[in-house]
């Protein structure tokens, strides 16, 4: 929340989409979960429906963390699993909603579309894909722009220099965000030709897409 502007806003647009797509026996994937906050966020406004949401992430520690933060027994019958498990390697079951929170961003650029793909042939018709990404902008000046105010936005949110300075080394290599017509064209690739924006901050932007 300190680093992404409306971090948790991000997480209640999905919940409140969600509803549209989820009836009784979906099958709901959570690519990338992290702690499960997406997850668990869906649940709380499906609560009288009865599916499974299934939240994918490669590192144990998050897994570790989104079993420990879900307690099953609150959302009635919805079951809630999480899977530590490379998402590219991981089959996808026929599903009516799949979410994506900050997760393509960090997958390298030659198996991006793979993901895209892989949504597309795992939703039944008229399921949706929601996802999040930190994108660039479309040329150098909106670029020049967009990276001077998210510094603004961490330096407000606490952060040190010096600690803005390390994190952007850090994640070098590893976080490659792509512009917003990019991940339009990600989209369509995947088969998708009905699709729209539903939030985006300077650098930081949501999608729907539709199946």
């Amino acid at each position: 929340a300190k680093s992404i502007p409306f971090f948790e806003e991000s997480h209640k647009l999905t919940s409140k989409l969600s509803t549209f797509f989820i009836s009784n026996k979906s099958t709901v994937y959570d690519l990338g979960c992290s702690t499960g906050l997406t997850s668990r966020a869906i649940a709380n406004n499906n609560i009288n429906k009865n599916f499974r949401i299934v939240g994918i992430d490669i590192s144990k520690d998050m897994i570790k963390k989104a079993k420990s933060n879900t307690n099953k027994k609150k959302y009635n019958k919805i079951k809630i699993s999480y899977l530590c498990r490379d998402v590219l390697k991981t089959k996808l079951d026929k599903s009516d909603l799949i979410t994506s929170n900050y997760f393509i961003q960090f997958i390298h650029p030659r198996y991006r579309q793979i993901i895209f793909d892989k949504v597309y042939k795992s939703l039944n018709f008229g399921g949706g894909f929601i996802f999040f990404e930190k994108t660039r902008g479309p040329d150098a000046r909106f670029q020049d722009m967009f990276t001077q105010l998210y510094n603004d936005f961490k330096s407000e949110s606490g952060f040190t220099e010096k600690e803005i300075l390390n994190k952007t080394k850090s994640i070098r290599g590893y976080l490659e965000p792509f512009t917003e017509k990019a991940n339009i064209d990600f989209i369509k690739r995947a088969g998708f030709k009905d699709y729209t924006t539903i939030f985006k901050y300077y650098s930081f932007q949501g999608f729907l897409a539709i199946k």
